[in-house]
């Protein structure tokens, strides 16, 4: 039992100066249940002993318990206190086969939507220039989109494409491969950079997710028939809900 009350204690997860205690509070025990420290139907102590064991304010508790509950982690049932929630059913894609988000939702019977952050027409960075091939001068149509799949959020997407191919970036408001298909212009074949990367506190709050929790991270240039490159996109899944899956085969001799 003292084992696990240590999990709560302050000098588990409380440093001076990192933060409001009840962030600190959030962060440790999102960590926690992400790590599985704190399993699946895992039972938080009351409200009035975790803040006494803690060493912090009910209200610091509340804060920090209702942030874990948006965030889908924790679960309050009434009359029976505070849950950690099982995990959600993982999505699979396979790695080799080019569809967008939108067309892999669409398969899976799930409904896609996605809040646009940024669009227009920008002067292209160095990583943009040289996945896309552009001259310098040439600016780049940008398309920065945080994905959802049946209202959880799932990805963020950051994509480039030259302005010949996407003219009028404010097109795109779900489906930037819909768009591309009605102009006769969508990618045929794709190559896929896969790298894991800690979140900012920024993407984090975006994808519902821990400052520095781990996330898959895919660079992804996509070509015409021709061999043309005309997609550079930048994206961010979370791994907790998303699984990319690759089929190999052993060449023949």
């Amino acid at each position: 039992m003292e084992d696990d009350l240590a999990l709560y204690r302050p000098d588990a997860w409380f440093r001076a100066a990192r933060g409001p205690r009840y962030e600190q509070l959030y962060r440790h025990l999102s960590a926690a249940i992400a790590a599985g420290e704190l399993p699946p139907e895992a039972q938080l102590p009351p409200e009035r002993e975790l803040a006494l064991i803690a060493d912090v304010s009910r209200v610091t508790v509340r804060k920090a318990v209702s942030q874990l509950v948006e965030d889908g982690v924790l679960e309050q049932r009434r009359g029976a206190g505070t849950f950690v929630r099982p995990p959600k059913s993982k999505i699979e894609q396979s790695l080799s086969a080019l569809l967008s988000f939108t067309d892999y939702m669409r398969q899976r019977g799930k409904t896609s939507s996605s809040r646009i952050m940024r669009r227009g027409l920008f002067l292209p960075s160095p990583d943009e220039m040289m996945a896309l091939g552009l001259p310098p001068g040439e600016r780049v149509a940008r398309v920065d989109r945080l994905r959802f799949a049946d209202d959880t959020p799932l990805a963020l997407e950051w994509s480039s494409l030259p302005t010949d191919v996407l003219p009028d970036p404010e097109a795109v408001e779900t489906s930037l491969y819909d768009v591309l298909r009605a102009s006769g212009k969508a990618p045929t074949r794709a190559v896929q950079r896969i790298t894991a990367v800690n979140l900012t506190a920024v993407d984090a709050k975006l994808l519902l997710l821990a400052e520095g929790a781990a996330v898959l991270r895919i660079d992804r240039t996509a070509y015409l028939p021709s061999g043309r490159p005309i997609e550079f996109t930048r994206g961010l899944y979370r791994s907790d809900i998303y699984d990319f899956i690759a089929e190999l085969r052993l060449d023949a001799p």
